[in-house]
């Protein structure tokens, strides 16, 4: 998804596709039942995006724990790509072939929902599972007039501020905590005053773009930020307010007119600022929570780092999450074993071992309540006091946001943040261009 995806050509996106169908086909069947071994058991294909080596290590050794128990229905690891899950999942649903049990975000969930391709999980989990989770996360994969429910949210990520201790304390700035956060105006101020202490050619923040929605429309939340708005017959418009209005411009004033952000970096990714933070050109790096991994991994011997939260608005440190989910295909024949799986991965031991591996927060009250995820080590103590604080990111029920967020959102945000268009320019790109796309999924 993202920008990357957008500036995919037509070719490229059906290759990925018809790889990820391949992927997704390895084993199948040619005729009857699919799902049937020549033993007569069940085999469910789950297809996970676990990627980082300890997560998807955590997640294979839990489906071998999960056959081993249940002979009967046995559930097959397939491999998926963040990259192109969207393309993946859309020709295996065209084709009649989708996997069983699908790990994806929230924010790609609704189209599938709406077009019939995932079951309703309503039915089919447990009430333990159901009252585990809070309801600010279920509301991220509820979709349609009827309240349905498709996708289990388990995993999420909220924004956090990584710094360099050691620049941070010398400066003499408020150290914020999850209880006191800096305000986006004092973050302003900060960057400021930590700019002018680190010297010509340095920078208090590095704002890592290259995908700039969710960034924005996420963190603009805590400052009254929707964006989206429904009328009266439930239709999504499209509104910029003075709320939505915060955090991009924050980011535009650091980058064109305090010149404490470095300019080199809003069109990158989040791992190609690691090298300029180690090196000490930028103070502070807003990155999402599982980031932590690859410092602690890569950060040279002595380097002090440290988690601070995301700045916030008036309403406190809100953010939005789209939380990882896993839903269920509606063809399959095996919805209730495949929910059964569901519940086996998420039960509060084994969704810890799931966040641990991917380094972020799960979603269940008991997981998180777990002491390992409680540490002061590594930032974890900052994630958890800031669970509480999550909420639905303010798009990802919306017919058509993925097309908006890749043709008008995106280049939007990026040329503001350039300083290529004004303010101006960037609201009537998003609400007048962005409402046409949305038209056309909402007709």
């Amino acid at each position: 998804m993202g920008a990357a995806l957008a500036r995919r050509t037509a070719v490229e996106r059906l290759a990925a596709a018809a790889t990820g169908l391949a992927l997704l086909l390895t084993g199948c069947a040619g005729d009857g039942d699919r799902h049937r071994r020549a033993d007569g058991t069940i085999e469910l294909r789950f297809h996970s995006l676990a990627w980082q080596k300890e997560s998807v290590a955590a997640t294979k050794e839990l489906v071998r724990e999960w056959n081993a128990r249940n002979p009967a229905v046995r559930v097959r690891y397939v491999q998926g790509s963040w990259d192109s899950v969207h393309d993946q999942l859309l020709t295996s649903f065209e084709g009649g072939e989708a996997p069983d049990i699908i790990h994806d975000a929230a924010d790609d969930l609704a189209d599938f929902a709406y077009g019939g391709r995932l079951a309703d999980l309503r039915p089919l989990l447990s009430a333990r599972l159901t009252a585990d989770i809070p309801a600010a996360s279920w509301e991220t994969t509820t979709f349609g007039g009827d309240g349905g429910v498709y996708g289990v949210p388990f995993l999420q990520e909220p924004r956090v501020l990584i710094a360099n201790r050691r620049l941070i304390e010398g400066s003499g700035v408020r150290i914020p905590t999850p209880e006191r956060p800096w305000s986006w105006p004092e973050f302003r101020a900060v960057a400021r005053e930590l700019t002018a202490y680190m010297g010509r050619g340095r920078y208090a923040v590095a704002w890592p773009l290259r995908e700039p929605v969710s960034v924005t429309l996420n963190l603009g939340l805590s400052a009254g930020g929707r964006l989206f708005v429904r009328d009266s017959g439930g239709k999504a418009r499209i509104r910029f307010t003075d709320g939505d209005a915060v955090v991009p411009d924050t980011i535009h004033h650091q980058v064109n007119t305090d010149r404490t952000a470095a300019p080199d970096t809003a069109g990158t990714g989040g791992s190609d600022t690691l090298p300029g933070f180690f090196g000490g050109r930028y103070a502070m790096v807003p990155l999402g929570f599982a980031y932590r991994q690859q410092i602690a991994q890569q950060a040279p011997e002595g380097f002090a780092w440290t988690v601070l939260p995301a700045p916030a608005g008036p309403g406190g440190p809100v953010q939005g999450v789209s939380p990882q989910t896993l839903s269920i295909a509606q063809d399959t024949p095996y919805k209730k074993e495949a929910a059964r799986f569901i519940e086996f991965l998420l039960r509060p031991p084994n969704m810890v071992r799931l966040a641990r591996g991917d380094w972020m927060l799960p979603t269940g009250r008991a997981a998180l309540a777990d002491p390992a995820l409680r540490t002061d080590r590594d930032g974890w103590a900052v994630g958890a006091a800031l669970a509480r604080e999550l909420r639905a990111a303010p798009a990802p029920a919306v017919r058509g946001y993925p097309e908006w967020k890749d043709k008008v959102a995106t280049p939007a945000y990026q040329e503001y943040y350039s300083g290529a268009i004004d303010r101006e320019e960037l609201a009537e790109r998003l609400v007048e261009d962005g409402n046409l796309v949305l038209a056309r999924y909402q007709r």
